[in-house]
C-alpha cells in the first residue's frame, strides 16, 4: 500500500479554504481508487485570526469529503506549520508528501506528471516561471536563490516553491538537521537535498495570483525574514558539517 499525505497549511483563508478543497479532492478521490493506494488531505490552521477553522471543520463534518482532516494549532508562521504537517504526514504512515499552499495558486492537474514519476525521484519540486502574484514575491524569489548559493553553493531555480512531491525517507532525514519552527523550511529542504544529492526533477507549473484573502507579505516582513534567515542557514551548515 501506497499512502499519499497532501498538505497545506492555511492562515487567514476562510475565503479560499472551501475552494480549495474542492479543486484538490477530485485528486485525493481518484487515488484512493488505485489499487494499493491511500491518500489523506490534511489542512492546518495555522492560529488564523478568522474563522478558517470552523469553515474547516464544517467542510469536515459536511460528510462529502472522507478523506480531508482538518487539523489546528498556535500560530507558528508558515515553515513552522509546513514542518508540522511533514511530521504530522511522516507520523501517520505516509509514503509520499505532497505540499503546496491553501490559496488556491496552484493547479491540481500538474501533480499527475509528479504521481507518475514517483518511484523515478526522490523529490519533485515545481518552479514558477512568470508568477503573477505581485513584485515583492517575484523579489524574495530571487533574493533566495542568491542566499541558498552563498550558503550552501547550490543553485536552486525556485527553493522555496509550494508544490513539491518528496519520499517519506529522504525527507526525514533531512527534517533532522533543521530546525522544528525554521520559517524557510522548503528552502533549507530543497537547498540540502541538492546538496546531498538526491535525485530530483524540476517542473515548471502555473501559479496564479490568490482566490481571495491578503498576502501577508510586505517589504519589511521581508527584510526581517531574510536577516532571521542567513543566521537560521548558518547555523543548518555548522549542522551539515558536522555530520561529516
Amino acid at each position: 500500500m501506497e499512502k499519499f499525505y497532501f498538505v497545506m497549511p492555511a492562515y487567514n483563508e476562510s475565503e479560499n479554504i472551501v475552494e480549495t478543497v474542492k479543486q484538490w479532492y477530485p485528486v485525493i478521490e481518484k487515488i484512493n481508487k488505485m489499487e494499493g493506494c491511500e491518500a489523506i488531505l490534511a489542512i492546518a490552521n495555522d492560529g488564523s485570526k478568522d474563522n478558517t477553522f470552523e469553515v474547516m471543520k464544517n467542510i469536515k463534518e459536511g460528510g462529502a469529503f472522507p478523506y480531508f482532516e482538518p487539523l489546528t494549532k498556535p500560530n507558528g508562521g508558515h515553515g513552522a506549520t509546513v514542518l508540522y504537517l511533514y511530521r504530522h504526514a511522516l507520523n501517520n504512515g505516509a509514503d509520499y508528501i505532497f505540499q503546496t499552499d491553501s490559496d488556491g495558486q496552484t493547479n491540481p492537474e500538474e501533480f499527475w506528471q509528479m504521481f507518475e514519476h514517483r518511484h523515478d525521484y526522490d523529490f519533485q519540486i515545481g518552479y514558477r516561471k512568470g508568477r503573477q502574484d505581485g513584485a515583492s514575491r517575484v523579489f524574495v524569489s530571487k533574493t533566495l536563490r542568491m542566499v541558498v548559493w552563498l550558503m550552501f553553493h547550490e543553485w536552486v531555480i525556485d527553493a522555496n516553491t509550494p508544490f513539491r512531491l518528496m519520499q517519506k525517507d529522504k525527507l526525514k532525514a533531512i527534517m533532522d538537521v533543521i530546525p522544528s519552527d525554521y520559517f524557510l523550511c522548503n528552502v533549507a529542504i530543497s537547498a540540502i537535498a541538492v546538496k546531498w544529492k538526491y535525485k530530483i526533477k524540476f517542473y515548471e507549473i502555473t501559479f496564479k495570483p490568490r482566490q481571495g484573502g491578503v498576502n501577508s507579505i510586505n517589504m519589511k516582513r521581508i527584510f526581517k525574514i531574510g536577516w532571521k534567515a542567513l543566521g537560521d542557514f548558518r547555523k543548518i551548515n555548522a549542522n551539515l558539517k558536522s555530520l561529516k
